[in-house]
């Protein structure tokens, strides 16, 4: 895929390149190192590159996304005034006149410059294959060889192949236009205008019309237009899903000079291209647009480099020599037809004939039959095809990479323990937490159910109906907790005195922000909640966390008793003073599929790796319950800091990578592609993971996930379970099997005839079969493989990822088709010193049995090759081979005992040649299985 055009950032050092033109930032991006750098180093990095042949390196950063991050880095480093100075702005903002020669320089603010080419460029592009040019040029010539049936048949065979290969890029090709949506928002800027006396004025605008330099207002709700520095902020929250897949939100403040050392969505001052506001507001500075920004850079990759596609690149090479043995074969054979017939035009036609025989002409139709059928079987599995080619790598898939949320667990919490401040379960803390997740009724959230679902179902009564809530103080982005307000009548009822108090449930920090008191373990009483408590409890948190769980904090406070009750902003309900009570555990359980699912996976040698933005000790707590080995395991941060040999080293040993962005996401997978030589599967349902999707070499995603992610992807699961991917796993492999079951077959097939061909030529004083007979026999053999997408494959076969050999084609070639070519000889010899057929008078009786031999023994290596046990004993066929086998053995047979036999030039045979036919191919059956357990002891594998 990819048809659309994304320019790299500051592709250049030359200023043309840049938005805009500045000192300060060109040294910025250009850091020391760079420029030290000498001729020699520049020479050899270009030798590098050139020798490389361009093949992706996952363990390094483009040079677009170096300069970027040192960008960012310098801005996030920087003072305010700094910061004007390195965008050439101004504390009131751009003036009109300024902002609108900027946009003309540098264009309008989208993130990809995406352009579609024209639909018979694609169409093109999908015509132009060697198999394809062949069967166009052989299905002319059969008309001119009065061949018009096989030529229609050729015909329609590219007609199915070039119509599936257009369909499918011209429709994959739009997918990056999903990325706009993104972006689509009015922004609020502040401009400067006047000659004499300059006002600021804060204007709204279209997000394509905001330009490096701007100052933007941002309120809740809003998208960032570009990479921004803040300016000011005032409890601001932003949510950076769009970049990192994970639901929580992070603080964002102006007041702070980051450091070299902070993950790049991890600084504080620097919001990006994509991101929202959750809650709070500031002001920024517009720091890159458009393709100049961090998101565009992320996508920068999508459709540019895709991973090599073996089995398309095998076919190819196989196309290429077919043609170059075509051509070869087909002049010699000319040659020595016309040295005997003198007949320049008969010799050409029956060369014709002979390289239509050479050309595997169902390839196009086997192939795109075996993936539609392989379509079909996943659909019933709640699979949505969208590239068929996908359905083939499945099978060769052996490594599947995966996000953990909702993948491996059920995307939902479960409360694990209620702790009181030193560690000890306390039903107390478990009882106020109860109420308040009872008693709320503004954006119930999850955990509230995790909650109340521990209390309903191991038995506790804490008596809700006892209770009567008065107010509630609603969650929010800048507090973090909820308050609940509610009392009851105390015991002595006659003095109609009640309890009343405040709960409060959230963040950890945030509530014990507002405690002032916490409980003592021995008394019961309260007492001043010091900061070695404070460091005590932190300290316990970081061990929970440590096991994967997550924390929540509770606190309590008695209030004062009155008649009625009204809540005021200022009274004694504000959120202070309270008693610190204790902690609620809670974490995201796996499915009770996963761990069986990936034990299926390993079983059929597709190893699992967790690439996830989570904590690592969240990922290592779900892996160990589902059974992924966490011996080896890395972080995001970890792999900034290793070079590009340990990078793979890392990558190759590790089954657990947390904490990732999405373009560590995308390297891991291009290292495993290039520098381990897997087939790579990836399951995303996140933007942050269409750059894996997109380089994956079978990108998975499901039917909830995100537009652009399903996009990208080649297959679409209707349900989030590793069990629906097993399924196709095992489609692949048939598929991939019995495709490569057809192009052994015909090319040993084809190869061997051709030859055979040959030799007859050059013995005989004539054609071995006339164009028409050969043609006809081509046409019977090619119709009798339709049935192989439906065969059935060895249990044996699918137990491991099936790839393709480019070595191991042509010595499967050299082992077992000369075996063809020495029965079929075999046969020569038999006809010529038995029957005496040698002589032009008995052409008709050569032409006869040869046709019948050649085109059985066609037939029979189907069943030869197609299992590596003793074919019709230990092995049988599907049904629809064996059906295809007689039907087309029976028609091949009967053709010179009917009146279609003597239009085709054909002679009734004895009864004696069909029984030295049955010598021979139990003959052909016995040597080719001993050479087939010869090569599989050599060779360790057959298909």
């Amino acid at each position: 895929m990819g048809w659309f055009k994304i320019p790299s950032i500051f592709t250049s050092y030359n200023h043309t390149h840049l938005p805009y033109y500045n000192p300060a930032r060109q040294n910025l991006v250009n850091n020391s190192e760079t420029q030290k750098d000498g001729a020699a180093n520049k020479v050899f990095r270009f030798l590098r590159r050139l020798m490389s042949g361009g093949k992706i390196d996952g363990g390094s950063r483009t040079e677009a996304e170096e300069k970027l991050y040192a960008w960012i880095y310098a801005l996030a480093q920087s003072d305010k005034d700094m910061v004007f100075e390195y965008v050439r702005s101004t504390e009131r903002g751009l003036s009109f006149a300024e902002a609108e020669r900027r946009l003309k320089e540098n264009g309008p603010n989208v993130p990809i410059d995406y352009s579609f080419p024209s639909w018979w460029h694609i169409l093109w592009n999908a015509f132009f294959h060697p198999f394809n040019i062949i069967l166009i040029v052989l299905s002319v010539i059969s008309y001119f060889t009065s061949d018009s049936p096989n030529g229609c048949i050729m015909l329609v065979l590219v007609f199915i192949s070039v119509s599936l290969r257009f369909y499918q890029e011209y429709g994959s090709s739009k997918a990056a236009m999903k990325l706009s949506e993104f972006v689509r928002c009015p922004v609020k800027v502040q401009r400067c205008a006047g000659r004499v006396y300059q006002t600021e004025l804060v204007v709204q605008i279209d997000q394509r019309d905001v330009v490096p330099g701007d100052i933007v207002i941002f309120e809740p709700g809003d998208l960032f237009p570009g990479d921004v520095r803040l300016l000011s902020s005032k409890h601001l929250v932003v949510s950076q899903s769009s970049l990192t897949g994970e639901s929580w939100t992070t603080e964002k403040t102006a007041d702070i000079r980051e450091d070299q050392s902070t993950p790049l969505l991890d600084l504080k001052n620097i919001c990006f291209m994509g991101t929202n506001v959750v809650s709070g507001g500031g002001t920024g500075l517009v720091v890159s647009t458009g393709s100049k920004t961090y998101m565009s850079t992320m996508f920068s990759n999508i459709g540019k480099k895709e991973p090599p596609n073996d089995f398309e690149n095998g076919v190819r090479r196989i196309s290429y020599v077919l043609v170059a043995v075509m051509l070869v074969a087909v002049t010699v054979i000319v040659v020595i037809d016309y040295t005997t017939s003198h007949d320049l035009t008969a010799s050409f036609l029956f060369g014709i004939s002979v390289a239509s025989a050479l050309t595997p002409q169902m390839l196009p139709l086997i192939v795109n039959t075996s993936l539609a059928k392989g379509a079909l079987a996943m659909a019933k599995d709640r699979c949505i095809i969208k590239s068929l080619s996908a359905i083939r790598d499945m099978g060769s898939m052996d490594i599947l990479c995966f996000d953990k949320t909702g993948t491996l667990t059920m995307n939902r919490a479960i409360m694990v323990n209620h702790l009181d401040s030193w560690g000890l379960s306390k039903e107390k803390v478990l009882q106020f937490a109860f109420l308040s997740s009872y008693f709320k009724t503004d954006q119930k959230y999850p955990l509230d159910d995790a909650i109340l679902a521990h209390v309903y179902t191991n038995g506790y009564r804490f008596q809700p109906s006892k209770w009567q809530k008065l107010d509630e103080i609603p969650f929010d982005f800048i507090r973090r907790r909820v308050s609940i307000i509610m009392e009851r009548e105390a015991e002595d009822k006659s003095r109609h005195i009640f309890d009343r108090v405040m709960v409060t449930k959230g963040a950890l920090e945030e509530v014990m922000k507002i405690c002032s008191s916490i409980e003592d373990v021995d008394s019961g009483t309260n007492i001043t909640f010091t900061s070695e408590h404070h460091q005590r409890i932190l300290n316990m948190v970081e061990e929970i966390s440590n096991e994967g769980l997550g924390v929540i904090g509770v606190a309590i406070k008695s209030l004062d008793t009155e008649t009625s009750y009204q809540r005021k902003d200022d009274d004694e309900t504000s959120e202070s003073d309270m008693v610190f009570l204790g902690l609620i555990t809670f974490f995201d359980p796996p499915k009770d599929t996963a761990k069986q699912a990936l034990w299926r996976l390993a079983e059929k040698g597709v190893k699992a790796k967790v690439l996830t933005g989570d904590s690592l000790s969240l990922a290592i707590r779900v892996c160990k319950e589902v059974g992924i080995r966490t011996t080896h395991v890395v972080t995001g941060p970890e792999l900034e800091l290793l070079n590009q040999e340990s990078f793979h080293e890392t990558v190759k040993r590790a089954t657990v990578l947390a904490r990732l962005t999405p373009t560590q996401k995308l390297r891991v997978v291009q290292s495993l592609q290039t520098v381990g030589n897997h087939i790579v599967g990836f399951l995303g349902d996140g933007v942050n993971d269409s750059l894996a999707l997109d380089a994956a070499n079978v990108g998975i995603s499901v039917d909830s996930a995100a537009s652009v992610a399903k996009d990208f992807a080649d297959i679409i699961l209707l349900e989030k379970d590793l069990n629906v991917l097993i399924a196709g796993v095992e489609h692949g492999r048939l598929t991939f099997g019995n495709t490569m079951k057809y192009i052994k077959m015909s090319v040993i097939a084809n190869l061997g005839s051709v030859l055979s061909i040959l030799i007859a030529t050059v013995c005989l004083k004539y054609e071995p079969l006339t164009p028409r007979q050969l043609l006809t026999q081509n046409f019977l053999y090619s119709v009798g493989q339709i049935a192989i997408p439906w065969d059935k494959m060895e249990e044996d076969a699918v137990k491991v990822p099936q790839k393709w050999s480019q070595k191991g084609l042509p010595m499967f070639i050299l082992w077992n088709g000369p075996v063809c070519t020495l029965f079929d000889v075999s046969a020569l010899l038999f006809l010529w010193f038995y029957y005496k057929a040698n002589g032009v008078e008995d052409s008709m009786f050569f032409h006869s049995a040869w046709f019948i031999e050649g085109l059985l023994m066609q037939t029979l290596i189907i069943h030869l090759i197609r299992t590596e046990k003793i074919p019709f004993i230990q092995d049988l066929a599907s049904w629809p081979v064996l059906c295809s086998t007689v039907l087309i053995s029976a028609i091949g047979i009967a053709i010179p005992f009917t009146p279609m036999g003597d239009v085709m030039g054909f002679v009734e045979l004895p009864l004696s040649y069909f029984g030295f036919l049955l010598v021979l191919f139990l003959g052909y059956l016995f040597v080719g299985q001993v050479v087939k357990r010869l090569y599989i002891m050599v060779y360790k594998r057959w298909l």
